[in-house]
């Protein structure tokens, strides 16, 4: 007797139900991902949300990331003028009156206690695609461990997707690496349990076979930061665990958690 095919969504199912850890490798990924029951980390890098992760370190008491220049004007313009900072960039060019994104320059214009107010061309993007997961969270090399600690914590049981921002469609070395030492932290806290997909062992593979900064400073974005003299704010973004803060997407705004 032939076997029956089993439907493509109940192959999907089982598959997933396997992979606890997953990685998405660009943010166009998903657009055939189902989100529900999924918890997501989002990361971009260089340098969304390394931004992010850091503004909220330095005292801002929440990021509110948008899709584009005129949704963050929209956003500033029922607030008052004195609460918030404007920051965003489109295509790595800085938005006319907006604050350069990149962290250190952020932090240094001062966030405590305001609302910042972000849109970038990948990072802020892919957490507004992201929203309908049951959680979103914002992910760097800033804040990997204590990150994992929560997830693992918080979310026992849940299927856990980490989604590379990448840019433009295309593939980011720096975000895979990312999500590498983000597998890496969750392997060690899960031991025998950890259940990686391929793309999670992939990713945990590049970040054991490769260094920071320089890894970060060899791939096509950081050579572009380079070349706007930016290399201090890539080697910011390599701190490792420097900000063990854990931003979580509420109602379309990051705020701690933890």
């Amino acid at each position: 007797m032939g076997l029956v095919p089993a439907s493509t969504d109940a192959v999907i199912a089982r598959v997933e139900l396997g992979h606890r850890v997953h990685v998405l490798t660009r943010k166009e990924e998903l657009d055939a991902t189902r989100l529900s029951g999924k918890v997501v980390v989002v990361l971009d890098i260089l340098f969304a949300t390394t931004t992010m992760v850091a503004a909220l370190a330095h005292g801002a008491s929440e990021v509110i990331p948008v899709l584009d220049a005129s949704a963050a004007r929209a956003a500033a313009a029922v607030m008052p003028a004195d609460s918030y900072v404007l920051s965003g960039e489109l295509h790595a060019q800085t938005l006319p009156g907006f604050v350069h994104p990149a962290p250190m320059a952020l932090v240094q214009h001062g966030v405590r206690d305001k609302s910042v107010i972000y849109s970038t061309t990948n990072g802020t993007v892919a957490i507004t695609m992201s929203a309908g997961a049951t959680r979103v969270y914002c992910g760097a090399l800033l804040n990997s461990r204590r990150l994992a600690e929560h997830l693992v914590a918080r979310h026992a049981g849940d299927p856990l997707l980490l989604v590379c921002a990448g840019s433009a469609a295309n593939f980011n070395l720096e975000d895979f690496y990312g999500a590498g030492y983000l597998v890496e932290c969750l392997a060690d806290l899960l031991g025998p349990g950890a259940d990686l997909s391929d793309a999670a062992l992939s990713a945990r593979s590049l970040y054991r076979n490769c260094r920071a900064p320089a890894a970060l400073l060899e791939c096509r974005v950081g050579r572009m930061m380079q070349a706007h003299g930016l290399s201090h704010e890539v080697e910011f973004a390599c701190r490792f665990d420097a900000h063990p803060v854990v931003p979580a997407l509420d109602r379309g705004r990051l705020r701690i958690v933890a």
